[in-house]
């Protein structure tokens, strides 16, 4: 079976700590595919908010994700505490990819568990269609 590689960047402009909750464990007692997904939708929106931004308001449009990602290294458990690393890179005129490292802080260690991307358009919900990324926005998520 192919597996999929998640390359990510060495660096990241955004790190954000969470705490692992019951309410984020799956049947199989650790983090489900589904919340994954959430944590990093909430990491997302934390980087964004520190550059005055929302999912749904970066110039008056919103962001909409159109692929995503995901490689699992070691499962997540309750009461993990996780640092969730994000950056924004691969602009192009029309979106760009975020990505994502999980690490668990064990310690003074940081056990990698997730290697994430998504890919992001610009879009806009009121007219239903794609808008260009302005070099404003591209600066300001950088």
């Amino acid at each position: 079976m192919n597996r999929i590689k998640v390359s990510i960047p060495e660096y990241f402009s955004f790190s954000t700590s969470i705490k692992v909750t019951l309410r984020d464990l799956n049947y199989g007692n650790h983090v489900g595919n589904d919340t994954v997904l959430s944590l990093l939708q909430e990491a997302r929106q934390q980087f964004l908010a520190t550059r005055g931004n929302k999912e749904l308001d970066l110039e008056g449009f919103g962001l909409i994700m159109v692929d995503a990602m995901i490689e699992y290294k070691k499962e997540l458990h309750y009461d993990d505490s996780i640092l969730i690393s994000v950056h924004a890179q691969d602009f192009d005129k029309m979106g760009f990819d975020f990505f994502y490292k999980i690490e668990i802080i064990k310690e003074d260690q940081f056990i990698l568990a997730v290697r994430a991307k998504t890919g992001m358009l610009l879009y806009d919900y009121l007219n239903k269609k794609k808008v260009s990324l302005s070099n404003s926005i591209i600066q300001n998520l950088t």
